[in-house]
C-alpha cells in the first residue's frame, strides 16, 4: 500500500510500515514544516492514504470536501511507540482494502472505517 505519513506520526510507526513491504512517504525526512494542504496534496498526487494523528484532516475532507484516497487518523495517546506501530500494521493488515477512500479512526482496540459518500 502507497501510504503518506505525516510528520505527528512516530518514527517507529513508519519503519515498521516499510517492514512490512509498504511504500511510505514520511514528511518528517522529506518536507518537514508544510502545511495540511501541502500533504493532502502529496498523498492524493500519488495515490496515497494519508495517516496522521492530526484531526484537521477530517475537516479537510468532509467540511471543505478535499479529495483524498484514504485517511487514518491515530487515536493512540499513552501508547509506547512501538505498540503504536504493532497496532498501526495489524489494522493496515487486516483492513487495508476497506481503508482507500474511507477516513478511518485507529484507536486501542478499535478502528472505525468511515466510507467517503
Amino acid at each position: 500500500m502507497k501510504i503518506v505519513a505525516d510528520e505527528g506520526v512516530d518514527r517507529q510507526v513508519v519503519e515498521g510500515l516499510r517492514r512490512e513491504n509498504h511504500e511510505v512517504i514520511y514528511v518528517a525526512e522529506l518536507a518537514p514544516g508544510i502545511n495540511d494542504d501541502e500533504v493532502l496534496r502529496l498523498a492524493n498526487d500519488g495515490g496515497a492514504v494519508l495517516l496522521t494523528a492530526d484531526k484537521d484532516f477530517g475537516e479537510l475532507v468532509f467540511r471543505l470536501k478535499r479529495v483524498a484516497g484514504g485517511i487514518v487518523l491515530l487515536r493512540l495517546e499513552g501508547f509506547p511507540p512501538d505498540m503504536k506501530s504493532a497496532i498501526v500494521a495489524n489494522a493496515i493488515r487486516e483492513h487495508g482494502l476497506q481503508i482507500h477512500g474511507a477516513f478511518s479512526v485507529i484507536s486501542a482496540g478499535a478502528i472505525r472505517i468511515r466510507p467517503r459518500r
